[in-house]
């Protein structure tokens, strides 16, 4: 028997070639890649709306898509639109108000003595910083803030391609949401026929994990931002609609809304405005903590994981990867911890089936 011997060179040239057609596809998407992967996490979180909106519609998927396409201009894109053209109208008066500090000696802040319960006691450390050489200190940072403040202004021509970035995304979310059914089956035949029905179910999962994420961080960010953005707008804080944009930023990134609340009630308290400083300020305390009941019970809706695991891959993708990690993240984390506990059951099971030992006498 002739045994036939494998053309290395046919094969070499075989990956050689299709190394290069990845490599060109990759090099053809990378542009839209950012975009595709956003619209991707937004299309599968939001899909359950989606379907609802349809049954509301009268069953029309085109309509559907249209509708929810609308939503995600006017909540994501629209707000970003506004805060572009603030920050653009507002960058002179920016960079002359740090510019200004910067000449100006440390302030007294005696507004400190108005704020309920502590006001003294801050003012006092306040009075110490500044004996203990705090305004040599603060001689030496204020032409920082001149800098800081033209560096934030130059920013807005990366919000401006951050603009064109969320159109394309909300684009892309209006095809996915007219063929989704289609896209996902491909995604799972892909898995399947890569990983067999463990490849099918990793599909999934990573799929409730995105939702859970959305549902947990997102979500919760949409709510505590629109609730803390409320109060600044009782308490008169203007520029309410940027305020309420940094803070969903920082929410989803873990940090909280406190920077902002604190900022705000200092500057009602600062303009003498006591009545509504106070006010903010127990609005603060509402609105701060409202995420530690509301988050784990929108994860928990979203997908049965463990809480710090979704915790964990939020703040460790986010460090990672930056935003889009906040969805990553947490999907690599359930799908590695669902395969590796899908793992060990099946070692404790066929443990179980094998016999057990017979004593000899």
């Amino acid at each position: 028997m002739i045994i036939k011997k494998p053309d290395l060179a046919k094969l070499t040239l075989g990956v050689l070639f299709l190394s290069i057609l990845l490599a060109s596809c990759f090099l053809v998407l990378r542009p839209f890649l950012p975009a595709l992967v956003w619209a991707t996490m937004i299309t599968i979180a939001t899909w359950p709306l989606m379907l609802m909106m349809q049954r509301l519609l009268w069953g029309k998927r085109a309509l559907a898509a249209f509708v929810m396409t609308l939503v995600l201009l006017l909540i994501f894109v629209i707000p970003l639109f506004m805060t572009l053209a603030n920050v653009a109208e507002k960058a002179p008066v920016l960079i002359d108000l740090a510019t200004t500090i910067s000449k100006s000696p440390p302030p007294e802040l005696l507004w400190l003595k108005q704020i309920p319960l502590a006001g003294e006691k801050l003012f006092e450390l306040w009075q110490q910083i500044l004996a203990s050489g705090g305004q040599v200190l603060f001689t030496k940072l204020t032409p920082y803030f001149g800098q800081t403040a033209r560096w934030l202004a130059s920013q807005a021509g990366n919000l401006g391609l951050l603009f064109v970035h969320f159109l394309l995304t909300v684009g892309i979310c209006g095809l996915l949401y007219h063929s989704g059914e289609t896209v996902a089956l491909g995604i799972r035949r892909f898995a399947h026929r890569l990983a067999g029905e463990r490849g099918d179910n990793a599909t999934v999962l990573a799929s409730q994990a995105i939702r859970a994420v959305a549902m947990g961080v997102v979500v919760t960010a949409l709510v505590q931002s629109s609730v803390a953005g409320l109060g600044l707008l009782i308490a008169g804080i203007p520029y309410t609609m940027v305020l309420v944009v940094v803070m969903f930023l920082l929410i989803v990134a873990q940090i909280g809304p406190f920077p902002v609340l604190l900022a705000c009630i200092g500057y009602l308290y600062w303009s003498g405005d006591t009545t509504w400083g106070t006010f903010l300020l127990v609005w603060s305390l509402f609105a701060g903590t409202l995420d530690n009941f509301l988050r784990p019970f929108l994860i928990k809706r979203g997908a049965d994981l463990p809480l710090i695991l979704i915790l964990v891959g939020v703040i460790g993708g986010l460090l990672a990867m930056g935003i889009i990690g906040l969805f990553i993240g947490p999907v690599v984390l359930a799908v590695g911890y669902t395969l590796l506990d899908a793992w060990i059951k099946e070692g404790d099971q066929e443990e179980s089936k094998a016999p057990s030992s017979v004593k000899m006498e």
